[in-house]
Formats: structure tokens, sequence, C-alpha cells
């Protein structure tokens, strides 16, 4: 049986400071738990590269503003923070996670006062795909059934927004 996350060796990057990973913990009541006021990415890192890392921060910062709350750090900072994790849990071929929530300060919808709280993590975690048919390319066939036209304009203004990141190539099929 694979190690818990919880009980795992090794250092995530916490509001600022390296800390110990059995150390990197937050209340059970704080806001970002009850009120799903938290925003990830899912990154991965090769050879000690992370792909589209700064593309990334620069989402994870948007998608924190639509939830109205600012992380506190600029995205170079968060980029710098994803590398010194991976370099001091010596991962070259990880995944990261940052994530970002507000605290436990108060609870209740608003919580506009709440502290705002970063954390990056790394950890192995092999492709989902087999090495050999990355190098060739992926493709993504998408299939919708009984659709409306504001889903199917929902879904092409993001597989187009995935194209223009690189992270997609987008071949449209047929509409029924």
């Amino acid at each position: 049986m694979e190690q818990p996350f919880d009980r795992r060796d090794g250092f995530i990057w916490y509001d600022g400071k390296l800390v110990p990973w059995a150390g990197a913990t937050l209340h059970v009541l704080s806001h970002g738990l009850h009120y799903a006021s938290c925003v990830f990415e899912g990154e991965r890192a090769y050879g000690g590269v992370i792909f589209r890392s700064t593309a990334h921060s620069e989402r994870l910062k948007r998608s924190a503003e639509l939830l109205d709350f600012e992380i506190p750090y600029s995205v170079a900072e968060i980029d710098a923070a994803k590398h010194l994790v991976l370099e001091r849990n010596g991962q070259k071929d990880a995944y990261v996670r940052p994530v970002a929530w507000r605290g436990s300060e108060m609870m209740g919808v608003s919580a506009q006062h709440n502290k705002i709280h970063l954390a990056i993590a790394t950890w192995e975690w092999p492709s989902y795909f087999d090495p050999a048919q990355r190098l060739e390319g992926l493709r993504l066939d998408l299939q919708l059934a009984g659709h409306d036209a504001q889903i199917e304009k929902a879904v092409q203004v993001t597989l187009e927004a995935m194209k223009k990141l690189d992270l997609c190539d987008v071949n449209w099929p047929s509409w029924p």
C-alpha cells in the first residue's frame, strides 16, 4: 500500500517558509475547507523543469481573484518557491501542487478578512501515459451527448484557451 500523503517525508513551502512535510497542517474549521474558498494548480516537473510554471502561477492568481481573494505572493515568488521545494525534496520528475485558501479566522460565507495561505508540495508521481505515446503526442477525443448551445460554447472556449496555452491540440468533431 502506498504511503498516505500526511505521513510522507520531505518539505512543503507553507506561507513563505519550508516546513517539514508533517508540519504543513491547517485547522479543520478553515474557510477554504467549508466554503471551497481554495484554488490550486496541478503541474509536472520533467528533468527539474516545471512545465509552463509561470503560466500555471498566473492562472493560480487569476483563479484566486475569481474567488475574491488575493494571494500575497507575486508570480515570480510563487515560481521560485516551486523550484525551491523541488530542489529541497531532491526531485527532478515530480508532480507540483500549489494551493491557496482562506484561513480559519472566521466562519461565514463572506470571510473577507481571513488570512490567505499558500502552500506548495511536490511528490513523485509517475506519468499516466506510456513514455513512447507521449513522444508521439496524445489525442483528446470529446463526445457530448444531449448538449445544448451554451455547453458547446463553454467547451469550445475552454478548449481554445487550452490550445493557446499549448496544453492540448484541438480538433473539433462535427456536433450532432
